[in-house]
Parts: C-alpha cells; sequence; structure tokens
C-alpha cells in the first residue's frame, strides 16, 4: 500500500522505523530533536524515543561527526544530520580521513555503519553561498563512502533505510528545494538499493541524466521537448552517485545516441564531467553527438533570489542543450 506523504515526512518515516526496528539506531545532530529539525524532518522522535536516542550537538560538526564514527566502530548504528552541507567541510578529517578510510586501514577488521544525512542547493531562500552550495562531487571523489541523492519522497525514504542497515558509511544528500514536494510513499518497511537508477520518462531520441532536484528540470523538459519540438527524451534519475549505474545509462545511450547531463552544481571537476567522460569512452560508437553538460553557474551562489535563479540551472536550460544536442538550436531555441 502507499499514501501521498511529503519528502520530509517520508525521511521522518524511515528514521521512526528504523529507530523502532534496532536499537542500535541512534540520531545526532543540530537541533534534531527538541526542535524537529530545520526542516521538521525529525519532528516527533524525541518525543517518541527519548533524548538517548535522538541527542542535539553543539554547533560543532567535526566533534560529533568524529563521536558517531567512534559509536559506529563501536558497534551502534549512528544517522547524523549536518544542517547544511556546506557545514559538513568542517567534519571533512573525520568524514574522508577516518570514517571512509577505517576498513580498509584495519584489513576489513573495524566497519563503520555510518549514515550522515545533510541537504544542499538553492530554494528560493536567499540563504546565500555559505548556505546554498552543491558539493556532491567532492564526497562521490572519495573511495570508501557512498552516495545517494533522492529525488522523490519514496526514494528518500528507501535510500535512507538501505543506508543504515549497511555496514558502509554513507552520505545522503538531500535538497531543501524538495523537502514539502509530494509522492506516493510504501507502507512500513521500505528499501531501495544502491546503484539502480531509475527510468523517470522512456524516450528514443534523447538521454536526459540527472540527480535530486535536477530530475524535476529535466522531467518538465522532457514534457516541453515532445509538446513543443516532436524530441521524445528519456529521463534517467540517478538515485546514487557512488555507486554509479553506468549500465543504465549505457542502455538508453545506445539507443537515443545522445545525452545530456544536469545538474545543479558548477561544471569544474564535477560528477556531470565524471558522466560525460564515462559515457563517451563507453558509448562512442552509439553517440551521434558529444554528451552535453547543463550545470550551474562557476561562481559562489549569489544571495538575492532573482540573481539564484540565473545561477542555476532551469528547464528552459535543459531544453536548450537538448535541442544543441540534437542540431537543432538555431532553428529551434527561440521556439
Amino acid at each position: 500500500m502507499t499514501r501521498t506523504l511529503t519528502y520530509a515526512a517520508a525521511v521522518n518515516e524511515a528514521l521512526a522505523i528504523e529507530l523502532a526496528r534496532d536499537p542500535s539506531v541512534i540520531l545526532l545532530g543540530e537541533d534534531i530533536g527538541v526542535q524537529g529539525g530545520m526542516f521538521t524532518v525529525t519532528t516527533g522522535l524525541y518525543e517518541e524515543f527519548g533524548p538517548d536516542r535522538v541527542m542535539d550537538t553543539p554547533i560543532a560538526e567535526a566533534g560529533f561527526v568524529g563521536l558517531a564514527t567512534g559509536a559506529a566502530i563501536a558497534g551502534m548504528r549512528p544517522v547524523v544530520e549536518v544542517m547544511f552541507i556546506d557545514f559538513l567541510l568542517v567534519a571533512a578529517d573525520q568524514v574522508i580521513n577516518q570514517a571512509a578510510k577505517l576498513r580498509f586501514m584495519s584489513g576489513g577488521q573495524l566497519t563503520v555503519p555510518l549514515t550522515i544525512r545533510t541537504q544542499q542547493g538553492i530554494a528560493a531562500g536567499g540563504s546565500g553561498p555559505q548556505h546554498s552550495q552543491s558539493l556532491e562531487s567532492i564526497f562521490a571523489h572519495v573511495p570508501g563512502i557512498a552516495v545517494a541523492t533522492p529525488y522523490t519522497p519514496a526514494d528518500a525514504k528507501g535510500l535512507l533505510a538501505t543506508a543504515i542497515r549497511t555496514d558502509e558509511p554513507t552520505l545522503i544528500i538531500e535538497h531543501k528545494g524538495l523537502y514539502f514536494t509530494k509522492g506516493e510513499v510504501p507502507e512500513g518497511e521500505h528499501l531501495v538499493p544502491f546503484g539502480q537508477a531509475s527510468v523517470r520518462r522512456k524516450g528514443a531520441d534523447l538521454t536526459l541524466i540527472g540527480f535530486s532536484r535536477s530530475v524535476e528540470w529535466c522531467l518538465a523538459a522532457a514534457a516541453r521537448l515532445a509538446d513543443q519540438h516532436g524530441i521524445d527524451a528519456e529521463v534517467i534519475d540517478l538515485r546514487t552517485l557512488v555507486p554509479l549505474d553506468v549500465d543504465t545509462l549505457a542502455r538508453s545511450v545506445a539507443t537515443t545516441g545522445r545525452a545530456v547531463v544536469v545538474q545543479e552544481s558548477p561544471r569544474a571537476a564535477s560528477v556531470g564531467t565524471d558522466i560525460a567522460t564515462t559515457l563517451t569512452e563507453r558509448c562512442w560508437d552509439d553517440l551521434l553527438a558529444p554528451v552535453r553538460l547543463v550545470t550551474g553557474l562557476g561562481m559562489p551562489v549569489p544571495y538575492a533570489r532573482t540573481l539564484e535563479e540565473q545561477w542555476r540551472p532551469s528547464a528552459d536550460d535543459v531544453v536548450a542543450g537538448a535541442l544543441a544536442t540534437v542540431g537543432r538550436a538555431s532553428a529551434e531555441s527561440s521556439a
């Protein structure tokens, strides 16, 4: 059975189920207890499970991420909330040099079942350059940590539950612009495997590849491409960046011959550039045009809301990129 929930409520439900199912699961983070989280994600969990399971922390990311890493080694399954991904850089040593490396450095004797939840991106809030970045590429670059970027409420619930149950450190990157979107979510326990992308729309002429909120722009662009330009675009939601489901991408490109990768973050040294390179190497004989990227600008995110909209990509940008990829930009870009 399914019912409609917001993205935030779906995450909350996953946390509640895992806390009830496994006494080794604990939550740590800033304002997640009494306040219920900045985005209401942990509402009610403090009251239901108590302060020993749902713990408010000081504003000290390096400290509580380090504490959670130690707790994971000792047999707990901590779920840490870092309020903004920008702040996760304060704990970069704990994540990159400790949690991601300990299983390798111990010869497999240590496991680190640590889940870190955070959010990123722009949501028309004027949050400025220190609270709006999309930093998934930094952490996807680090061997030893899985990275998930759920788009739908169902995936937000299912990927988080899977992360909590795995013995590897995992980063779940939510998007502040998705928390109050709604979708069908299965009741009860729901697990979504890592490394399996989802084809959100079938198509034959072009492959649009997105993750997190960029899937929204891909779907909107695909509808316009079909209605206004007669172009049948397939839309793939990556769901996880590490592991990356290259097989699904390659099968799609083998059919369409063209691909556009869409991300909110800037282009330089990014997940999108890596996907473009991987598809170029693997699908060279199938590609009818170079893989194109649609990305945010290579500058800090502006504070003004009007400038935010200019900074991040949109469905308009995806349509323009798609038309250029099929060789119809000069004739139709203004249509």
